[in-house]
């Protein structure tokens, strides 16, 4: 496996990383993950933007073009001729004596690899299971931060529960899953948490609600209560990993007779003809 550190792309047992980085001792920084279908990173300026928008947040200025660090990862498949699995990239704050705070003169370090393929098609046809969790994390959900132990830890309740997903509750509200956007459909209306500080914007999500509005499909950026997210008639979630996931059910309680529902389907599909279209665009044009 090769892998990019900062400029220079390197066998996996060449790169090494200084035990004073700020992402190792603090999670000081940000991170993003890309699929890639048939070699092309899906969504791949979308999820760069991000990045760059996530940094900004916590004060990493970095000089870079992201056009040019779309090049670099571009170069960094090609090396391991990649044809479907993910990219993960993270940019920390660089390195530095271990203190709370921090020096503005700091490089910024970036480290991306390359991740396995894995088939989530077994999971998208017939549905996942859910519980739910209280929503404990810090108010700034929307920059996707190397910060994770919430996640991890209600992450691994739900594995634990023998379940896909835990989905957070905060203050009544449904805002996320500890790693995906939550949906719900209700009398054909779809449903989903406002784009604010307290839910990543993922890109998925963000893919979706681009299909939804070509097609003219009726949908609601609203607040929904864990009771309204119980008594919905289809529920899934989204990830870049998972795209679009049925969700069949929660806390023991099932939905839409314990398979994905039809809107879901309908919704499956419309998002697999987007790679599809996508992919095919990048293709002929490279």
């Amino acid at each position: 496996m090769k892998v990019l550190l900062n400029d220079e792309i390197l066998e996996r047992n060449e790169a090494k990383v200084d035990i004073e980085d700020r992402g190792y001792q603090f999670g000081d920084g940000v991170y993003e993950v890309v699929n890639i279908y048939d070699g092309v990173p899906f969504t791949l300026k979308e999820h760069i933007a991000r990045l760059y928008r996530s940094a900004k947040e916590i004060g990493i200025l970095l000089n870079e073009q992201p056009e040019q660090l779309c090049n670099r990862l571009l170069e960094l498949i090609k090396a391991n001729n990649m044809t479907n699995g993910g990219l993960y990239l993270q940019i920390s704050r660089g390195v530095f004596n271990r203190t709370h705070h921090y020096d503005q003169t700091l490089t910024p370090q970036l480290v991306a690899y390359p991740l396995p393929y894995k088939s989530v098609q077994d999971a998208q046809t017939n549905g996942v299971e859910a519980i739910t969790a209280e929503d404990l994390r810090w108010l700034r959900c929307d920059i996707k931060s190397l910060n994770l132990l919430y996640n991890i830890m209600v992450k691994q309740k739900a594995s634990e529960a023998g379940a896909f997903e835990s989905i957070l509750i905060r203050d009544g509200i449904v805002t996320e899953g500890s790693s995906s956007n939550i949906f719900i459909v209700k009398d054909g209306i779809l449903r989903t948490h406002p784009a604010n500080n307290l839910i990543l914007n993922g890109i998925t999500r963000r893919k979706l609600l681009e299909i939804m509005d070509a097609n003219g499909w009726d949908y609601k950026i609203q607040p929904f209560h864990k009771e309204e997210l119980m008594e919905a008639d289809e529920v899934f979630l989204t990830s870049t990993t998972s795209e679009v996931m049925p969700i069949i059910k929660i806390d023991g309680v099932t939905f839409s007779q314990a398979k994905p529902g039809p809107y879901t389907s309908k919704f499956q599909a419309a998002f697999r003809e987007a790679v599809k279209s996508e992919t095919k665009t990048t293709t002929e044009k490279a």
